[in-house]
């Protein structure tokens, strides 16, 4: 998914097929790209996150944030709208300033943002450890640096921006844990990172959802979905949960 789908249509020939994945669905031509390696299950986090306590232990209300950076937003987005205890899955721009946390801004790639998804999950129905597994296992490929798939440049790094304290140390020890299993052929290039996170404008949300026919989505996300729906059955809800329908 790349920033020059928006320029003139001579633009696109240089902007790359992903670019033109934005444009009317209906009207566009096969890509070449193609998706992934599939995914795998990866092994579950040996340190589980921490993240009910008191009264929230004994159902109270708990909702806590988590925000991933994994290449293309549409894609992670579209994951986790469909795993149990989501709340809510909104694509934006993290590690970068709020001035400029813009879509034609942010694909300069000079901005430091990286295109992500802040989660809003129920711990007491999937905790964050459970969601990184998740995340490592089928909505990215951790080991490269500075793209995913068709798309390249530092906006498409691969990141994650702990909330707290609590899914920073998570975090720190699911990716050694991996990496010193060697779950990857190489090692993983997720940093961990701080910064705040700004929604990205109305059209990208949902996009997967709304637009299953398009290349980009049918080439390099669907997959994902599938991957998810296969590797986590027990985890994957029939129906998304959309940022512009929440949950009753």
């Amino acid at each position: 998914m790349t920033r020059e789908r928006f320029r003139p249509l001579t633009s696109y020939v240089i902007g790359g097929l992903a670019g033109l994945a934005l444009l009317a669905g209906a009207a566009l031509p096969p890509v070449s790209a193609t998706a992934e390696e599939g995914g795998r299950r990866l092994p579950e986090a040996a340190i589980t996150a921490q993240e009910l306590a008191g009264d929230e232990a004994k159902g109270g209300a708990n909702l806590r944030t988590a925000t991933f950076a994994g290449g293309c937003f549409w894609g992670v987005q579209g994951v986790f709208q469909h795993v149990k205890g989501v709340k809510n899955a909104v694509s934006g721009y993290a590690g970068g300033t709020q001035a400029s946390a813009r879509y034609d801004a942010v694909g300069t790639g000079r901005t430091g943002h990286a295109e992500a998804v802040q989660v809003t999950y129920d711990p007491a129905v999937v905790r964050y450890d459970e969601l990184l597994q998740i995340f490592f296992s089928v909505a990215l490929d951790p080991t490269e640096v500075n793209r995913q798939g068709p798309d390249t440049g530092p906006q498409y790094r691969s990141a994650l921006f702990p909330a707290d304290a609590e899914q920073a140390r998570v975090a720190r020890a699911y990716i050694a844990q991996l990496d010193g299993a060697k779950a990857f052929s190489k090692p993983i290039a997720t940093k961990i990172e701080s910064g705040a996170f700004y929604p990205a404008e109305g059209y990208h949300q949902d996009y997967m959802t709304l637009h299953p026919t398009n290349s980009y989505i049918v080439a390099n996300d669907a997959p994902k979905l599938r991957d998810l729906k296969a590797l986590f059955p027990e985890r994957a809800n029939a129906q998304p949960v959309l940022v512009g329908r929440p949950p009753a």
